[in-house]
């Protein structure tokens, strides 16, 4: 299948280069990284020959950015659908790839399936668990990997996020999850994924408290996933520190969804070059502090979208100037802060 995968992968380069600018005479960038290098994708971006070509030289792993979350495959009736995420499933495979199951359960998506039944909890919760276990059956032996409870921490720091998942079944919902995942997939390491970790120590020291009691209750959790969407205008040392802080559980690391944001550090200012060196700095922190790790810690650094006008950020909200916040430029291109991330790794 690798094999197969490189031929493709350079199949399609050649023809990009013959249509849109090309990615360059560069090394493909999962090549530094003696760990999975990812990326997330979507369905919508999968007729483009310059991204497929991209995605299949310089990424080991995909991470469905949207279509494999409740808000996409549970439908009204309590059906599922998961023609999408199969088609990412598949894009992997034909380009030797693994594939990062992102996310079962969300505060932010609960669907009307689950608003329906939540005056009835015996119900609600055998729902909830038929719910994640259909999702990850599957998709067995399709993934390496499952988010399985996704943000749970208030950013504050003060408590867990008030959700239908807790307002139904209590605190519970979060061990209830991982139970029901591991029923369903023994052998699939389960992941803990938040974001602002490094900002709020607060809230890391909240979502390691919830670690640990997890650990001592013996619920299933086997990775940690530090999401790392943050401004080029973070202090120097908060990703280092986060990782060695999370690392200290002894569990697996996911740096999850990387990326860094100019626009959000100059607060939509027209001009980013005050925060250019600044961006460099933090993508050569986060290659450093992962890379240090020790390597049976390293489940993988996933970078949230290929070419600048493949971020979130730029689908948001683009407004009247561009973020910049990724790897490679809208041409294709290995920016200089790429360049500063590879050599970093």
């Amino acid at each position: 299948m690798a094999a197969l995968g490189a031929g493709m992968g350079a199949a399609l380069l050649s023809a990009c280069g013959r249509g849109e600018a090309a990615t360059g005479a560069i090394a493909p960038l999962k090549s530094h990284a003696p760990f999975p290098l990812g990326v997330c994708a979507m369905t919508a971006q999968m007729g483009d020959p310059q991204w497929a070509a991209m995605i299949a030289t310089h990424f080991d792993r995909l991470t469905p950015e949207w279509e494999m979350k409740m808000e996409y495959i549970l439908q009204p009736d309590g059906s599922l659908r998961f023609d999408a995420p199969d088609r990412i499933v598949q894009q992997a495979r034909n380009y030797g790839q693994s594939v990062l199951g992102h996310t079962l359960i969300w505060y932010a998506q609960d669907g009307d399936y689950f608003q329906k039944l939540k005056g009835n909890r015996p119900a609600f919760e055998a729902a909830y668990r038929a719910y994640i276990r259909d999702v990850m059956t599957h998709y067995i032996g399709s993934v390496d990997g499952w988010d399985v409870v996704n943000e749970p921490i208030l950013d504050d720091g003060s408590d867990l996020r008030d959700c239908l998942w807790r307002e139904v079944l209590g605190d519970a919902y979060i061990d209830i999850a991982y139970q029901a995942a591991h029923e369903a997939d023994p052998a699939c390491p389960l992941i803990l994924n938040d974001y602002n970790l490094e900002y709020y120590p607060a809230k890391r020291k909240r979502f390691l408290s919830l670690v640990e009691g997890m650990l001592t209750r013996g619920v299933p959790l086997h990775v940690l996933g530090t999401q790392t969407h943050i401004a080029a205008d973070l202090p120097r040392g908060a990703i280092r520190e986060t990782l060695r802080d999370l690392a200290a559980t002894g569990l697996k690391i996911h740096l999850s969804e990387l990326d860094i944001s100019l626009k959000e550090a100059a607060k939509n200012a027209l001009d980013f070059k005050d925060y250019r060196d600044a961006q460099h700095a933090l993508y050569e922190e986060a290659a450093e502090a992962y890379a240090a790790l020790p390597s049976a810690q390293q489940f993988g650094l996933t970078i949230w979208g290929l070419r600048d006008k493949d971020s979130w950020y730029n689908r948001k909200d683009r407004g009247l100037i561009a973020d910049e916040p990724l790897l490679f430029d809208d041409a294709g291109q290995l920016k200089p802060v790429g360049q500063a991330f590879v050599k970093a790794l």
